[in-house]
């Protein structure tokens, strides 16, 4: 093939927004856009109870409508109508409701695989080449860009490098690219569960003297779960029988859903906040979990980085120059920092406050969530930044 003047290592649902995103101004500019991904999704969607999930802001929604794929997400999109937000034990509670904002849902939860599956199918094959499965081997800096070396022995060279290949990237550390670490000593259990009432479009965020839970609805009467435990109560919890499992979740949420009929396989995760020191380099750029990978409770971490997708591609297609040039890359990362800032800290204060089982916090933050809910403007900002519109107009 020609030589690409972008080249997206990882063509996961991150790497494959920002194809969708460059296609059209690329088509036009002249552009190649090279997507090397290691996974062939699916010619079908085939839903599974187990599928895991993404959690759709909002704002993330607004960027897909633009992009043209959101008609067809939302085929098998379910709406987050209210999020209510409690602690264990105590009074404090708020609940925020998309009606408040004048807005037909707070977010929407989807399936990994049929997120993946619309975005594949819109690229243009005209302008976005496809190596799948394919894995780049090494990545090496030349003068005027970066060379790939395919683990089929092809060897390519582009204008442009998008690290996209995840926060655990073998390629982000051949380059000598360092990151900061802040490990939370907690393990996310993940599962879709059932339950016998239906969720009504409700999302629930519960906070545990362990740490913090979510319950995101999902089609049907199931809702993705994200419980988040020391690591040795969550390994005994993923080893539980279901009939454990079930019981001590209920014991933990209550019966806002009504009983809890089933549960799927157990996923286990150890939690860590990752941010890379550097998100840019000329001809370089890292994106997604390559670039910062945040604690899932507030489902704040895929949007996140949907978002950095928009502007990078709103700063190469607004640049004169081309793909790989360090000032457009740089003014990117100044356009996307005060998002980034404020996401992650939001994202990790919200875990940290509500991990911590002190009698002072406890009681402080349960008062924060009861004036949260008689401060409509306080909790519209607060609405706001849940919905990934924090730092948009």
């Amino acid at each position: 093939m020609q030589r690409p003047d972008i080249a997206i290592i990882g063509g996961g649902l991150v790497g494959a927004s920002l194809a969708l995103a460059l296609q059209a101004g690329a088509k036009a500019r002249g552009w190649r856009i090279l997507l090397v991904e290691p996974f062939a999704p699916g010619d079908t969607y085939q839903p599974s109870y187990d599928a895991r999930s993404s959690a759709l802001s909002y704002g993330s929604r607004l960027i897909y409508q633009r992009l043209g794929v959101w008609e067809a997400l939302a085929e098998h999109a379910e709406a987050i109508q209210e999020i209510q937000v409690s602690d264990q034990g105590r009074f404090g509670v708020t609940q925020l409701l998309a009606r408040d904002e004048n807005l037909p849902a707070l977010g929407y939860v989807v399936e990994n695989a049929w997120i993946g599956q619309v975005l594949w199918q819109a690229l243009d094959r005209e302008v976005v080449d496809w190596r799948c499965p394919a894995e780049v081997r090494t990545l090496t800096a030349i003068p005027d860009g970066y060379r790939l070396e395919l683990d089929d022995g092809d060897v390519l060279e582009c204008g442009l490098a998008v690290l996209a290949d995840g926060g655990r990237s073998a390629l982000r550390e051949s380059l000598g690219i360092e990151v900061r670490r802040t490990v939370y000593e907690q393990t996310a259990l993940i599962a879709n569960v059932s339950t016998n009432l239906g969720h009504g479009g409700r999302a629930f965020e519960r906070f545990t003297p362990h740490g913090p839970l979510a319950l995101l609805p999902l089609p049907g009467q199931r809702s993705a779960l994200v419980w988040t435990q020391p690591d040795a109560e969550a390994l005994r919890l993923q080893q539980a029988t279901d009939a454990v499992f079930l019981a001590e979740l209920q014991q933990a949420v209550g019966y806002r859903l009504g009983s809890f009929t089933q549960v799927g396989t157990r996923h286990a995760y150890p939690l860590t906040l990752l941010e890379a020191n550097e998100q840019v380099r000329p001809h370089l750029v890292v994106l997604g979990n390559a670039a910062h990978s945040l604690h899932p409770i507030a489902g704040q971490g895929f949007n996140l980085s949907l978002r950095d997708v928009d502007s990078l591609a709103e700063c190469l297609l607004e640049s004169g120059a081309a793909p790989g040039d360090f000032a457009t890359l740089q003014d990117y990362l100044q356009r996307q920092r005060l998002d980034q800032q404020l996401t992650i800290g939001f994202s990790d204060r919200i875990t940290r406050l509500f991990s911590n089982s002190r009698p002072w916090l406890s009681a402080g933050r349960n008062l924060g969530l009861v004036g949260l809910e008689l401060c409509p403007p306080a909790k519209s900002a607060f609405a706001r930044q849940a919905m990934g519109l924090g730092t948009r107009p």
